[in-house]
């Protein structure tokens, strides 16, 4: 019996991912470039879509292009182990901890910023001044 084929519009329909991305990670070694038909269209099968699929699911959490290339890596040199996987996505959430923290300090700051503002209709406003000036 043979394995199921499919087309690169199928493929991004199922893992929901766009053409063109999945064309980009083609052109970047995410994905490796498919088998193509006589007529030149690329053709994926069960595995490319898996593999897909793990990238967008990947993405989906924030792992960066580079994050995903390690833990691919990993996967397809099957040097991977359970512990590594989490240590490698424990660290992935240290970095999200600290955007958090970034981004709360961010919110503080404007919101300082927005509660010096009257919302009048005049020309001067304290939020222009304030990001006028030098950090």
């Amino acid at each position: 019996m043979r394995a199921e084929t499919i087309s690169v519009g199928e493929l991004a329909k199922r893992t929901g991912v766009h053409v063109e991305t999945v064309r980009y990670y083609e052109r970047i070694g995410i994905m490796p470039k498919p088998p193509r038909t006589a007529g030149g269209h690329r053709i994926y099968d069960g595995e490319l879509i898996r593999r897909l699929s793990f990238v967008a699911r990947c993405r989906q959490l924030g792992f960066s292009l580079e994050e995903i290339r390690e833990l691919l890596s990993l996967v397809d040199g099957h040097t991977f182990t359970c512990a590594g996987v989490r240590e490698f996505t424990l660290n992935h959430v240290a970095g999200i901890r600290s955007k958090i923290a970034d981004l709360k300090k961010l919110e503080h700051v404007l919101e300082e910023m927005a509660a010096q503002c009257h919302g009048d209709s005049v020309p001067e406003c304290p939020i222009v001044d304030a990001l006028r000036e030098s950090p």
